[in-house]
């Protein structure tokens, strides 16, 4: 190795890789399975590694590579070792280039790069020949998911019968791509993510032989970040020893992270969940923006609400099961009481709020904005009742009043219900039918250190409407466009859609060729607002029944025939030939039309 090999600077992921199973953390159920079958002599012709990435799934296979070729000759009284053994305390002969992946008989593979049926062929032809040097010949063949179906099928054979001198070992992150045929043939280990716990402890060691001072709230964060890899962590941890600054000894501090990985801070976090539970909307907005000033992406803020938000659910449901170890004291703490304070209900629903406006910053030209109105929408909607919760009070309080009493201090609440000064909650609906039906639910409010959760601006009561007549038919929905003057939308009904499915609210329809785009989602908010109920009209893959257009042109093809068929009309055409039938009218209802016009 030359002088500038020996003095070129080695990453941490790479400079602190495992080189025995005593090494891996976080695998305790493989090296203890592994360390059995070992001393059993159960040795397995081929292993299945899988995991997220960085867990530690290649360098896995070479220390399991590793393992089956061990050698130790004999010294200074101590037994030579010539079996394939777990307990490789000293380099044997072969062990320093199998783990840097130049031993002639261990064969590392990239199956992204080696795809096809001719590369599994160079392997299988190959394998028929004994090491050169080593115990076993091991393939180690890493992302195996990416191999040809072809591939596949062609190491089947080799891989249920291989010669004694050969083992296979697999890994992969997508294990749901590798065939089951393949699958079956191996003896596969799942690799487990490593814990915050773990991690911390992991990272700690390596600071302390780099000669790094880092604060324990970095720690805590590098573990979180990570998601249980350890490749992820180090190279975090890389990145932050060169990012931060130590200053007579000082340590690399929590807020040189959140610098690093654009984060804000987490305590400042939790005072905007709770701000945005308490109703407190400017407040919100304004800390929102002080922390977006102070370097923090939309979307990562979004992120740790919904990440917060999942942590007190999991406090609130099992508070034993919730994994505490990334977070410090002080978010143990308030985390707890909040959870204690807020119902399961506001938090699923915040949830699924929180979930949906990652998806808006994430496709939104100017995210900040965005962001801005999930936190609004959060502010105001996370109160809301579920359809299931309204129904049942509506049904359960059926027979109350048909309103609160005048002077009983209700205010309105932005759920369109009204909260008293006694701090319950009422609730008003109006059921599809059209008939107006209210009914008043009193409910005591969550408070969060002091306030309701409910003490939001005051809203605009939701104003009782009667629904109007709905359509029934696509011919229908046709027949309002027409009085609608929405002549386009009419000829688009008529002419492209094939019915599937039609309730009221809501149509299932397949399109023809050659129909406008988005027409579907057209029709569906122009009823909403011509109707004042929700229609969902969705276009599906199937067949459908024959347009407006084409029923109409084949009842107008079924007149044709009958006319031509009228002794008189036949005559009529026989006797002028040339004549044709251009069209045919009900006298009937074309009277009728003239007498409504008249009227």
């Amino acid at each position: 190795m030359s002088d500038q090999e020996n003095t070129a600077y080695r990453v941490l992921a790479r400079k602190y890789r495992p080189s025995t199973f005593d090494d891996l953390i976080g695998q305790a159920p493989m090296v203890q399975t592994l360390t059995n079958a070992f001393k059993l002599g159960r040795i397995a012709q081929a292993y299945m590694l899988t995991g997220v990435r960085g867990v530690g799934k290649t360098t896995t296979a070479r220390i399991l590579a590793r393992a089956l070729n061990y050698e130790l000759s004999a010294k200074d009284g101590q037994e030579a070792i010539d079996t394939p053994t777990i307990d490789m305390q000293e380099l044997g002969a072969h062990c320093a280039a199998i783990i840097e992946s130049r031993h002639v008989d261990v064969i590392e593979m990239d199956a992204a790069s080696h795809t096809s049926i001719n590369d599994i062929r160079e392997i299988i032809e190959a394998s028929r020949y004994k090491p050169a040097s080593a115990r076993y010949k091991v393939y180690i063949i890493d992302e195996v998911h990416m191999l040809s179906t072809a591939a596949f099928n062609g190491l089947l054979k080799t891989l249920e019968e291989p010669p004694a001198h050969v083992k296979f070992i697999f890994a992969t992150t997508e294990i749901r791509k590798v065939p089951v045929t393949v699958l079956s043939r191996c003896q596969r280990f799942d690799l487990r993510r490593i814990d915050a716990d773990t991690m911390m402890t992991y990272l700690k060691g390596i600071a302390e032989k780099e000669g790094v001072q880092i604060a324990d709230e970095a720690f805590q964060l590098l573990a979180r970040a990570s998601e249980g890899s350890a490749r992820d962590a180090l190279s975090l941890m890389d990145q932050a020893i060169a990012h931060g600054t130590v200053k007579g000894g000082g340590d690399i501090g929590e807020k040189d992270l959140r610098d690093m990985l654009g984060l804000a801070d987490r305590a400042r976090i939790i005072d905007l969940f709770e701000l945005l539970m308490s109703g407190k909307i400017a407040e919100a907005l304004a800390e929102f923006n002080e922390q977006y000033n102070a370097g923090a992406d939309p979307a990562v803020v979004l992120t740790d609400l919904s990440e917060f938000c999942h942590l007190l659910t999991r406090l609130k449901a099992a508070p034993d099961v919730a994994d505490q170890g990334a977070l410090s004291p002080r978010e143990k703490e308030r985390g707890a009481e909040l959870a204690a304070q807020l119902s399961m209900r506001v938090l699923s629903s915040t949830w699924q709020i929180l979930l949906r406006g990652l998806q808006e910053v994430a496709n939104a030209p100017k995210p900040l904005a965005a962001a801005d109105m999930v936190l609004v929408r959060l502010a105001y909607a996370a109160d809301l009742p579920s359809p299931d919760e309204a129904l049942r009070q509506l049904k359960d309080h059926s027979g109350a009043a048909q309103g609160t009493p005048a002077g009983s201090g209700a205010s309105a609440g932005p759920s369109g219900g009204s909260v008293n000064a006694q701090g319950t909650r009422s609730v008003q609906a109006i059921s599809s039918g059209g008939a107006q039906l209210r009914a008043v639910v009193t409910e005591p409010l969550p408070v969060v250190e002091g306030r309701s959760e409910l003490s939001k601006p005051v809203a605009d009561p939701v104003p009782e409407v009667e629904l109007a007549e709905q359509p029934d038919s696509l011919a229908a929905i046709a027949a309002l466009a027409s009085d609608k003057r929405d002549l386009m939308l009419k000829m688009a009904v008529e002419r492209y859609m094939r019915p599937v499915r039609f309730e009221v609210g809501r149509i299932e329809v397949a399109m023809t060729p050659g129909a406008p785009a988005g027409i579907a989602g057209d029709l569906g908010k122009k009823l909403s607002d011509w109707t004042g109920l929700r229609w969902m009209v969705s276009v599906v893959q199937a067949e459908g029944a024959a347009t407006l257009h084409e029923q109409a042109e084949a009842e107008k093809a079924r007149k044709m025939d009958e006319i031509r068929a009228h002794p008189l009309v036949a005559a009529a055409l026989e006797t002028f030939p040339g004549a044709r039938i251009v069209d045919v009218v009900d006298r009937n209802t074309e009277q009728d039309s003239d007498t409504n016009e008249q009227d």
